[in-house]
């Protein structure tokens, strides 16, 4: 590279002109803070097309003169290199003139510069017409060694001396490259890649437009079998319209008919069996209702019979008992006059109140017992006259609230009647939640009720909603039960759900969906299996009517037992008390004894005839009472027997009444159906009644109106579809298709150039590394040489190169120094010194300069100096003398004298005095050989 020999400035900050020798290799620019060593060193900046330092720039500096132009002018070598090449060829003197034009035009400062042979004055150049733009500047001066790189390192700041030990491993091995490296191959290189990507990129326009064409051709195809979808519903339709439906209609009229036929020949055979089975029916139920009117005579005769046997019995027991009265009294009479008269009053009254608080427990007893007597004879009665099951309290108290209310109602237990007794546990077991049920008899009484029910917190349901019991399912529970009213729904729909088995092992082939129960109450339902336990007494039908009879008498019985054991007890307390009472007032036995003397002997005399009459009575009134009952559940069988060929009666008229209702109208239908038929066959092709064709048609439709519905649909689809009609789109599908298939080879030789432009990008990338390998051992080879002038270890290995564009974007170069043999340090590893800093960043520098071909170049260095004691100064300048750049220092004047010691040439500044325009002129001192 070129270095400088002479530099003139014109109007430059505050200097008028002046021109210095700057022919040296080490130029040191000394002067105060503020004397212009910056400024001086901007000037050669400005002229070399140099950003100047900190936020600096040209105008600056022209615009304190107050001139309208300034000059900087300079003389630099342009000494051919080994390779006999000069820098500013086609300048071919072995001096050439840089000079930078400033001026102001239209209130701005512009620049021009020019580049002409030898030692060229300002005045001549001034005269002269050679000036060049910036950027073509700037190439010249490339093309004579001031790279872009080289630029940059010159562009130092003040005081940063040590910036380019601070570089990345990156973008110090771009700014080698660009110093050292060919620019061809780069060159060939980026133009390669850039080759690559740009096929790259049109095959991927290419392979965006094949895929635009492949949409496009495949929206044609889309529209090519859209319209051969519309052609084949539009068809389907037409055949269904025209053929498909007639003739399956007329095939189903054909089998409806017949059909129909079949049907009216059963439903008259029908009617006549239902007709003769009515008939029958009629007849059994006159012989059971003739039976029933029998029975109820005798039932009539042995009722007056019982009443009879009652009386007679009630007779005999008065009679015995008055009898065995008078007996008593007279006992007691006789006992009385025997007992002693000298009896202790005071024992005697203990006697009398002891016998009175007898008495009257006794008598209490006596009338408990009379109660419960005459309520269970009561509740008998209701019994045998079928008022109603007994309850339990709390019902028999709610259904007097409801009477007392106006609601008429029924208990559940009051309409069902079992019609077979050996599934009456079974049922009792089913029903027993639902026994003391309340119907009302108007469903308008239901919120009425249901407000007293919540009042009282009636327990039971209350249900306004009822009907007639639909007909019993098979072998269902509901089969065994009858009901004397309507029913809830739910309770009619419970028993027909359960399916009556006689055991468990007869369910076994039953389907886990029915619901079954034994005679024994062990039930099956969804959740699983149970015994719902056999009830203790029936509430439900004849047979607990029967047993709640039996019951009552047995009660009955009972209570008249105690009656007749307790009413002895009384009288005999009463007595006792009289005597005691009469002891008290002075005893008259005797003379009672004698007063009633014949009324005491014919009751002894009547008393064994009276005992005989009673027993009779007793033996009698069973008798009369047993056949009674007898004839009760013979009667109860009848009614039965009655109720269910009522049903029979019901069900065969009400199917005969269906029949009659269902005949006519489908007769009717019958005839329109055989009109119907005759108007589509008129005019239909004969082969339309093909049987082997028809059923082909019914398989694919099934039936006319799954066509009808299918030829609706197809017509909807049409109206309502997006349809392509043009049969154009068939051809024009075909034409995209054969452009995609051309399209698609274009894109396959595209792609064959593309593989061909990446093998050359890798030659060239190739080629690259190598270069850039050869670069670093040259640059390498530059800084060892520089350190053993330095004294110091440096290690530059090779960066790892990959083949790819990623690893030589991401290369770097590590570079490590070893100063005083104290172990390796990088480039910017807070490791250095200040001074080392300084050596790592010349010795960086100085080697980018060190070419073979391109020997020299100059550098401005401000203030190296500034951080460094007396040893480092003089090793730095020692390192500086034993190098061939040229270097322009500048140094404060408070530094040791020993930054002057390398320096061939010295320039002083000084401050502008106050008052004065100019500033003094720059002192040159050279040191002497």
């Amino acid at each position: 590279m070129f270095h400088i020999k002479q530099l003139e400035l014109v109007h430059w900050d505050y200097w008028r002109r002046f021109a210095l020798p700057l022919d040296a290799q080490i130029i040191t620019i000394v002067g105060p803070n503020g004397s212009g060593k910056t400024t001086l060193l901007d000037a050669l900046r400005t002229l070399f097309a140099l950003r100047c330092s900190g936020k600096r720039d040209f105008r600056r500096y022209v615009r304190r003169a107050e001139r309208s132009f300034a000059w900087i002018r300079a003389v630099i070598a342009n000494q051919p290199g080994a390779t006999g090449r000069r820098p500013f060829f086609p300048c071919l003197h072995d001096e050439v003139t840089l000079a930078c034009r400033i001026r102001r035009a239209g209130g701005e400062w512009t620049r021009d510069y020019t580049i002409v042979d030898g030692d060229q004055p300002i005045e001549t150049l001034e005269q002269g017409e050679d000036w060049i733009g910036l950027r073509d500047y700037q190439n010249r001066l490339a093309w004579g060694g001031l790279t872009p790189a080289i630029a940059k390192v010159l562009a130092l700041e003040q005081g940063d001396t040590d910036k380019l030990c601070e570089y990345s491993p990156k973008a110090l091995l771009e700014l080698v490259f660009d110093v050292f490296g060919d620019k061809e191959v780069l060159d060939n290189y980026q133009a390669a890649r850039e080759e690559q990507r740009s096929a790259e990129r049109e095959l991927d326009d290419l392979g965006l437009d094949l895929d635009r064409l492949r949409a496009q051709a495949e929206g044609r195809r889309l529209e090519a079998d859209n319209y051969l979808q519309w052609k084949q519903l539009a068809d389907e339709a037409q055949a269904l319209d025209a053929e498909i439906v007639p003739r399956l209609e007329a095939a189903e009229l054909t089998r409806d008919i017949a059909a129909e036929r079949v049907e009216l020949s059963r439903q008259g055979e029908e009617r006549v069996t239902k007709q003769a089975e009515r008939r029958n029916a009629r007849q059994r139920l006159e012989q059971v209702q003739a039976e029933k009117g029998q029975v109820e005579g005798e039932r009539r005769h042995l009722r007056a019979t019982l009443e009879s046997a009652d009386a007679a019995h009630l007779a005999a027991h008065d009679q015995v008992r008055d009898a065995e009265k008078l007996i008593a009294e007279r006992d007691t009479l006789r006992a009385q006059l025997a007992a002693e008269h000298g009896a202790d009053a005071v024992v005697l009254e203990r006697e009398h109140e002891a016998a009175e608080s007898a008495l009257v427990e006794l008598r209490k007893q006596e009338r408990e017992l009379v109660a419960a007597f005459e309520d269970k004879t009561q509740t008998l009665r209701n019994a045998r006259t079928r008022s109603g099951p007994s309850g339990d309290p709390e019902v028999a108290r709610f259904r007097a609230l409801l009477d007392e209310q106006g609601i008429p109602h029924r208990g559940l237990a009051e309409i069902v009647e079992v019609t077979d007794a050996t599934w009456q546990a079974a049922l009792e077991a089913v029903l027993r939640p639902y026994r003391h049920v309340i119907l009302l008899e108007r469903e308008s009484d239901r919120h009425a009720a249901w407000a007293l029910g919540e009042r009282e917190r009636f327990r039971h349901f209350l249900v306004p909603e009822r009907e007639e019991a639909p007909p019993a399912t098979a072998r269902s529970l509901a089969e065994v039960v009858r009901f004397d009213a309507p029913v809830p729904r739910w309770l009619a729909d419970l028993l027909n759900r359960i399916r009556r088995v006689d055991s468990v092992d007869a369910a076994r082939d039953l389907s886990r969906e029915i619901e079954w129960i034994t005679r024994d109450g062990y039930h099956r339902e969804r959740r699983g299996a149970r015994h719902l336990g056999r009830p203790a007494e029936f509430h439900f039908g004849e047979l607990a009517r029967q047993s709640r009879i039996d019951q009552l008498e047995a009660d009955i019985a009972g209570l008249d037992r105690k009656l007749h054991a307790v009413r002895p007890k009384v009288a005999e307390a009463a007595e006792r008390l009289t005597g005691l009472r009469q002891r008290l007032l002075g005893l008259q036995s005797a003379q009672l004894l004698a007063a009633k003397a014949q009324i005491y002997s014919e009751a002894e005399s009547a008393l064994p005839a009276a005992r005989a009459a009673l027993t009779t009575a007793i033996g009698e009134r069973a008798e009369a009472k047993g056949a009674l009952d007898q004839l009760s559940g013979r009667l109860s069988g009848i009614d039965i027997e009655i109720d269910r060929r009522n049903r029979e009666l019901r069900a065969t008229e009400a199917r005969l009444a269906e029949l009659e209702h269902d005949t006519a109208p489908r007769r009717r239908t019958q005839a329109e159906r055989i009109q119907r038929l005759r108007r589509l066959r008129r005019g239909m092709p004969s082969h339309w009644r093909n049987p082997a064709d028809l059923a082909l048609l019914a398989e694919r439709y099934e039936n006319a109106a799954t066509a009808r519905r299918e030829r609706e649909r197809l017509r909807n689809r049409l109206a309502e579809g997006d349809w392509v009609t043009d049969p154009a789109v068939i051809t024009l599908s075909e034409r995209l298709k054969a452009d995609v298939t051309r399209r698609e080879r274009d894109y396959l030789d595209r792609q064959g150039y593309c593989a061909t432009a990446r093998r050359l990008t890798e030659e060239a990338r190739a080629a690259y590394a190598a270069k850039l390998r050869a670069t670093v051992r040259q640059y390498g080879k530059n800084l060892k040489a520089l350190a053993e002038l330095a004294n110091v270890s440096v290690d530059c290995p090779t960066p790892a190169l990959g083949h790819d564009d990623l690893s030589l974007a991401h290369a770097g170069l590590e570079v490590r120094f070893d100063f005083d043999r104290k172990g390796a340090v990088g480039l910017n590893d807070g490791e250095a010194s200040g001074g080392q800093q300084v050596m790592k960043s010349l010795i960086l520098l100085i080697a980018l300069l060190m070419d073979d071909a391109r020997p020299g170049g100059f550098v401005f260095i401000d203030e190296p100096f500034a951080h460094l004691d007396v040893a480092n100064i003089d090793r730095v300048g020692t390192f500086l003398r034993a190098t061939r750049a040229q270097y322009l220092i500048t140094t404060p004047v408070t530094h040791n004298a020993n930054v002057f010691a390398p320096a061939q040439l010295t320039l002083v500044t000084r401050k502008k005095k106050p008052g004065e325009e100019w500033a003094p002129t720059i002192g040159v001192l050279a040191r002497a050989v």
